[in-house]
């Protein structure tokens, strides 16, 4: 057994390890603190459900029913996105702390990149049924809960979708969690009874988790992790700026197509998506049949915004984002501090990233923004991104061994990092509008090479159920990505798009709650004969290029 040190976040495997050798506190002691967060009164600032609503809902503020607004206190497409959660991890950590005999207890992550998440899903530790605590079998604190209040939907065109009712229990994917109104009810009844018993479901989703992160691609003719390369791509970032989120991504890879880079963020989204609801495949048949997912009608709370951080699962998910944040640091000598690009789209609002609950849409966000609605200990103004530099300084915790740890320095192999930056043609996918897309939805890419369709790759996008707001600002709701064509088929590819149109060279789905959309390299959106035609009509028409 390895000597459990304080201060520490460990992976959650290594602590299920610890117990299964027979240092059982550590784990039994965490429990324990989830445990008595869950069971605080929801009015109690340290309450599980007090915490989990930072997020997205319950909303406040303007966005209670404005969907121009965002109701919750998230930071996602600007550079907050990974100091907010940092401090978010902190306080629930804190939460943990303050239970009588959990004053220890640190938040453990789950290491998603490695070879154990790869091979067998999620840790069982966050998917057992039950856990024994104190010789008392009891249900498993980090499997899911059990809202000691109802939520109401009353955001504008949501139709009550995403409201939850007392007693309501998280879910994860295959199953559906709508039951906001009585044909949702009835819906998500009759889905969920199709996985009724919970060993079987708890497969099919580490089945699923496994199908993502084991999922590859051709990287100079070499099979390439998807999920893990875009962790490890990320970690080449130049700056703060373009490594924090997916709107400086964008606007840096559009300018720079030969010298793309990739944000944390986007491989972020994947494990939100692959927990909540999508799953994955290598041949989407396009023109075919149109079936965009294995099992429809999955949509477990994880996969929105509105409600991700209700699970337990995403505090795991996210310490393992803030660890990536971390070695980002040590490799890019920015243990210390780094700035913020005050000019990049990325520290502005937009209708695609609103202000939070309590925020101005008009604040350009810097190192001294107000990370809303995280105090300091002291209770004298509001954490910001200068507070959260240093971890182990500043916050009182450093990180135990992960899967990442051999990036930490510059001389670590790269090659893996030609994801976001190799050179070549680009497939560039834009003007896809979030406000006409219900929820979290998928970008996938495909070049038919020698008659087969071949991967590009994914972008997904971690959304919210309803995002349209006034007329004026739809304009600005727009989507895009990239993906890199391999240099070798790229005279094969101007061959097929020239003498072969009927073949098109590139296919693009979107896949969407509601079914998919699909664009060929030379002509408009088209509809698989499997989804709605109503989706169509929604989604004006997006453009696919290769430049």
């Amino acid at each position: 057994m390895q000597k459990i040190a304080p201060n520490t976040r460990y992976s959650i495997s290594d602590l299920q390890r610890e117990y299964d050798d027979g240092n059982k506190a550590p784990l039994e002691n965490l429990m324990r603190a989830w445990k008595g967060i869950k069971e605080l009164d929801p009015q109690d600032p340290r309450s599980f459900f007090n915490l989990g609503g930072f997020h997205g809902e319950p909303f406040r503020g303007p966005g209670t029913t404005d969907p121009a607004w965002w109701g919750g206190y998230c930071q996602h497409g600007t550079v907050l996105f990974p100091t907010w959660h940092r401090v978010y991890l902190y306080k629930l950590e804190k939460a943990l702390q303050s239970i009588p005999g959990c004053e220890d207890v640190m938040l453990p992550f789950w290491d998603e990149c490695s070879d154990e998440s790869r091979l067998n899903g999620i840790p069982r530790a966050l998917t057992d049924e039950f856990f024994t605590l104190d010789g008392e079998q009891i249900p498993n604190p980090l499997r899911s809960f059990v809202l000691p209040m109802a939520i109401d939907d009353q955001v504008s065109n949501d139709g009550k979708l995403y409201s939850k009712p007392l007693h309501y229990e998280t879910v994860r994917f295959p199953l559906s969690g709508l039951v906001g109104t009585p044909e949702a009810i009835a819906a998500t009844a009759a889905h969920n009874a199709q996985y009724s018993n919970y060993e079987d479901r708890t497969k099919l989703l580490n089945i699923n988790i496994s199908a993502w992160l084991n999922f590859a691609f051709e990287i100079d003719g070499s099979p390439r992790g998807e999920i893990y390369s875009k962790f490890v791509a990320c970690l080449d970032a130049p700056n703060y700026t373009l490594f924090s989120n997916t709107t400086s991504m964008g606007a840096w890879n559009k300018a720079n197509p030969a010298n793309k880079i990739m944000a944390l963020e986007s491989p972020h989204n994947f494990m939100h998506l692959a927990v909540g609801g999508y799953d994955v495949q290598n041949n989407p048949n396009p023109g075919n049949d149109g079936d965009s997912t294995l099992i429809a009608g999955a949509n477990g709370d994880m996969g929105e915004n509105d409600t991700a951080a209700l699970d337990p699962i995403f505090f795991f998910h996210h310490c393992f984002i803030d660890y990536t944040f971390h070695v980002w640091q040590v490799r890019n000598f920015a243990f210390g501090g780094f700035t913020i690009d005050t000019n990049d789209p990325g520290a502005h609002y937009s209708s695609n990233s609103p202000p939070p609950a309590d925020g101005n849409p008009d604040d350009v966000l810097s190192m001294d923004s107000p990370l809303q609605p995280f105090m300091l200990d002291d209770g004298s103004r509001y954490f910001t991104s200068a507070d959260c530099v240093q971890i182990l300084n500043q916050l009182g915790y450093s990180y135990g061994p992960g899967s990442l740890d051999k990036y930490m320095t510059r001389d670590a192999p790269t090659e893996l990092a030609a994801i976001a930056g190799a050179p070549g043609r680009t497939v560039r996918v834009d003007g896809i509008d979030r406000s006409k897309i219900r929820g979290s939805f998928i970008i996938e890419a495909y070049a038919e090479v020698d008659g087969e369709l071949k991967s590009l790759g994914h972008e997904p996008v971690l959304s919210r159920w309803q995002v349209g707001g006034c007329a004026n600002c739809q304009t600005h709701l727009k989507v895009r990505a990239d993906f890199n064509l391999p240099p070798a088929p790229a005279a094969q590819l101007d061959a097929l798009a020239s003498t072969a149109p009927d073949s098109p060279p590139v296919y693009v789905s979107v896949r969407t709650r509601e079914g998919s959309l699909h664009h060929n390299i030379g002509g408009p959106a088209l509809l698989g004969a499997a989804d709605d035609a109503s989706l169509a009509e929604a989604q004006p028409a997006f453009t696919v290029d290769i430049v």
